[in-house]
Formats: C-alpha cells, structure tokens, sequence
C-alpha cells in the first residue's frame, strides 16, 4: 500500500511540473557542449527587449561525485541520463554512502531521477543498510527562485523502512526541508523529518560556506544545529555539528 502511494506521489510531482511547463511558454536557448546542454531561459521586458536570465546546466552524459565525511568515510553518487527530451532529463542513478576503504559501507541504492531545466526534479530509490533494514524512498524538489545571485529550493520525501528483524514492524519518516544559496558560495538549509513509529520529529538547521570550487572538485564548510524530540529520548537540546567537505565530481 505505501509503495503504491509513494510511486502516486511521484507521479503527481511529475505531472504538476509537466503542467506548469506547458502554461509557461517562455523562449530558451540551447547550447550543447561535449558533455552537456546549457540552458539559458529568456524574458521579454515591457521595452520589447530580450533579457538573458540564469543559465542552467543539465548533464546528459554519466557522471557522479565523491565527497568526504568528518570521520574519514566517503560517499560515491553517480548519475546516468537514459532518456532527455527539450526539457527533461530521466536518469538512472546510484550511491554508496559511508564507503571506509575496506569493504564495508553505512547504505547503497539505486532508483531513478528525473530533473528539469527549470530546477525541478523527482526520484524513487531503494536502497540497503546492511544488517538494518531496506529502505524505499520517494522525493521531489521544487525550485522556488533563482537568478544569477540568489537560489531558493524546497523539497519533501517519503520514507518506508523494512527492519531485517522478523518481528519488527516496517515504519514510515517523511519530511521536507527549505534551502537557500547566496552566489553559490553561502547557503542555508531548514529542515524537519517525522518518524510515527517512534514520535520522534527531527529539526536541523544548517549554513554551508564554499571555500573552493572549479569544475572538477570543491570544498565547502559546513556547521549548523540539530535535535530529536520524542517521549522516548532523555534529551530534547538542540546539538551543533559541522565539518569540511570535499567533493571531487567526474
């Protein structure tokens, strides 16, 4: 039953954006490199003058990132379009999260994605936490605003988990968060997630800092604050955390 209402919440995000294309009959220019499409989205002024606005890139051949965590793990991500129309992208993609080196690693999935020129975008993915549980997870995002300078974009997902214990119930965690990018060097993120199973609500809040970036990797600052409420934890504090990140994409 939930998967069923996972794979209607994705089809619907699917189905809105698509509708949202169709009423916005804006102009675009395309310019196709070697290894992608660069999408510049264009505006008439009152004056009947075409003004460039903010360029999106969308990738149309395989690529991927790693990036590192605080305690020397890493994570592996890997995107591969299979389909792409004028203004869509559908793409197979991959992750391994919290990989050490020697074999062993926190989670893997697979799923699909889908992603549109305007920022818009939608996955279904299955993933495995060995010796936990499986997980099936629907998401969307919806990009709010953008320009050359600022980014605002929402997102939301659904989460059903299946425990390897036999006599464990299966649960559900969904939620959603709201981030902002300043020239794509400062950001923020706030964000919540609910678990019924365990009445436990996650909040964080978090800013991100880019210290470097080119065309093949970055390196970001991240710090910010996170607590859990729930009847069953002995504590409610909100608690700091934060790290430098890099990212090598390919």
């Amino acid at each position: 039953m939930f998967t069923s209402k996972i794979f209607v919440f994705a089809m619907l995000l699917i189905s809105v954006s698509c509708r949202y294309l169709n009423e916005d009959q804006r102009p675009y220019l395309v310019i196709e490199d070697d290894d992608s499409i660069r999408i510049f989205a264009l505006e008439d002024e009152a004056d009947d003058e075409v003004e460039e606005l903010h360029p999106v890139r969308v990738r149309r051949q395989a690529h991927g990132n790693i990036n590192t965590n605080p305690d020397g793990s890493s994570n592996v991500a890997a995107k591969i379009p299979i389909a792409r129309g004028d203004s869509n992208v559908l793409s197979a993609i991959g992750s391994v999260n919290a990989a050490d080196g020697k074999g062993g690693f926190g989670s893997a999935g697979a799923g699909l994605a889908w992603d549109n020129i305007k920022g818009h975008g939608a996955t279904l993915t299955g993933s495995r936490i060995p010796g936990v549980a499986d997980q099936l997870t629907a998401s969307g995002k919806a990009n709010i605003f953008h320009n050359d300078k600022h980014d605002l974009t929402a997102s939301a997902f659904a989460t059903r988990t299946f425990p390897d214990k036999p006599n464990f119930p299966t649960f559900d965690t969904y939620g959603g968060k709201v981030g902002y990018m300043y020239n794509d060097k400062i950001g923020a993120t706030l964000g919540a997630a609910h678990t019924d199973l365990f009445k436990k609500t996650d909040y964080s809040a978090m800013g991100n800092l880019n210290l470097f970036k080119d065309r093949t990797s970055s390196l970001d600052l991240n710090a910010g604050w996170s607590k859990s409420v729930s009847p069953y934890l002995p504590s409610n504090r909100w608690e700091p955390s934060g790290g430098i990140s890099f990212t090598r994409f390919f």
